[in-house]
């Protein structure tokens, strides 16, 4: 999928933490849009994809003049206290574009400069791996949480074909990993995946996170139905891994890998 490209400037970057991210003091979006297009991204059913004439995944906004705005915003936020950020809450921050656009790059070379108490990076992008250097600059004030929602490259291309690849993800957390940046896996949504799953995550993340449709989509899973994914299950013949039971059979299996002090499930594995 090749997005349609728009550039904004943005009146402000950092928004106030509320909802599932109420831990955290703001959330901060790079772009607008994500043209990784997963199919049950609970962003499709929100204002800023509803009100789109476009597909989820078929647009992009770049946010210009980004660096310099944060900047700004980051001084008056630290000067009322503690800041805590989650970037990104609707987009992911290396989609494609970034590689070209380097708008989640430069804010990064920001918070190097005036780092935040705490910076967690949501992504499901190797390209993450690009930035180590400013990531290590950040020390123990930033993780990377990658998503890695299965173990099987079968079920990921079904449900989020324009995403990268997971052996990809796995390598990416490894060089995470050794150059001593703080990983989690985000194994949401939990989709279908083998006994194996944990043995492969062993050793190249700090700590695991589940969530899944009927917890992390901010609607009780409402959202989810409305996207159509149950009858993906349905035509997949997965029905039983659309249950808000199914995530205990996954975590069930890192229990026997990983301690319990490493195990978080839904928001509380987001959190700072």
């Amino acid at each position: 999928m090749t997005p349609q490209i728009a550039y904004k400037l943005p009146k402000t970057l950092l928004n106030k933490g509320t909802g599932f991210l109420q831990g955290y003091s703001h959330s901060l979006n790079p772009y607008a849009g994500c043209a990784f297009g997963c199919s049950y991204c609970y962003v499709r059913r929100m204002p800023v994809a509803l009100f789109r004439s476009a597909e989820w995944g078929a647009w992009v906004d770049v946010k210009q003049q980004a660096a310099e705005l944060l900047r700004k915003e980051l001084r008056k936020a630290k000067s009322k206290g503690p800041v805590t950020i989650f970037m990104a809450s609707s987009t992911d921050p290396y989609q494609p574009e970034e590689q070209t656009q380097r708008v989640t790059r430069s804010l990064l070379e920001v918070m190097a400069e005036e780092p935040p108490d705490f910076l967690l990076v949501q992504t499901r992008s190797p390209l993450v791996t690009r930035d180590i250097d400013l990531l290590r600059r950040l020390g123990e004030r930033v993780r990377v949480s990658m998503t890695i929602e299965t173990d099987r490259e079968d079920i990921r291309k079904h449900f989020t074909p324009f995403a990268p690849p997971l052996q990809a993800r796995f390598k990416a957390l490894r060089e995470l990993r050794a150059a001593g940046i703080a990983t989690q896996a985000a194994v949401a949504p939990v989709l279908p995946s083998s006994e194996a799953f944990p043995e492969l995550l062993l050793g190249i993340v700090n700590r695991v996170c589940l969530d899944d449709y009927f917890m992390g989509d901010g609607s009780g899973g409402q959202r989810t139905r409305a996207l159509g994914i149950p009858k993906l299950y349905d035509t997949l013949g997965l029905q039983e891994w659309n249950e808000p039971s199914a995530y205990r059979v996954v975590l069930e299996r890192f229990k026997r890998v990983f301690p319990e002090d490493a195990l978080f499930v839904s928001q509380r594995g987001f959190e700072p």
